[in-house]
């Protein structure tokens, strides 16, 4: 079983996802006020957390030494016995727990009134839909193509992607607007996810 290179992919496919994700509107998430409605304010606010997150080596820009600290991070999550190498049985235990966490927190998000729960259990610990494809996204971002994102990148696409989902232009985004901007996001991951796999990028 290919487990590294494994992980590898699904570590990028998580970090570009998690970029620029637009998680439902509840409070304590992009929706601060809890009032259903996301301003521009709170999703940049949002974004920025977003870009701390994965700066993993707090050097003030996104690049492959960030993905390689992931790597790390998630390999470690793994690694149950600590003796440097990922078995079968820990790989399956791993995803398994993966899987009980995401019935937990669909469970909870029905509970609380949410009416469209995630379907196919895609989302571990990354939270939410988003303004659209990270990995496209990602890519976007990285305006001078030379394969770092920086803080002012990174928010100037988050904007670009904000003002795309605003599709009325009244400077934040409805309900419907969000559902949308979800939507938009899963198609554009499924096409890209397939690819992340193949390649081991």
């Amino acid at each position: 079983m290919r487990i590294l290179p494994l992980i590898g992919a699904a570590s990028v496919v998580a970090l570009a996802t998690a970029a620029f994700a637009l998680p439902a509107a509840k409070p304590g998430k992009m929706d601060l006020d809890g009032n259903g409605i996301v301003s521009k304010a709170e999703a940049m606010t949002a974004a920025d957390g977003m870009f701390a997150r994965m700066d993993q080596n707090k050097d003030g820009s996104i690049n492959a030494a960030d993905r390689e600290a992931g790597v790390k991070v998630r390999f470690q999550e793994i690694d149950a016995d600590k003796n440097g190498s990922v078995s079968e049985a820990e790989f399956l235990a791993h995803h398994q727990e993966r899987m009980e966490e995401r019935q937990a927190k669909r469970a909870e998000f029905r509970a609380e009134g949410g009416k469209h729960g995630h379907k196919g259990g895609h989302r571990g610990k990354h939270h939410g839909g988003g303004f659209g494809g990270g990995m496209a996204m990602l890519k976007a971002a990285d305006a001078n193509g030379d394969r770092t994102i920086t803080k002012a990148e990174f928010q100037s696409a988050a904007e670009a992607r904000f003002a795309m989902a605003d599709t009325d232009k009244n400077g934040s985004l409805s309900a419907e607007e969000q559902k949308a901007a979800r939507k938009a996001m899963r198609a554009e991951r499924a096409k890209l996810a397939p690819q992340s796999a193949t390649d081991g990028t």
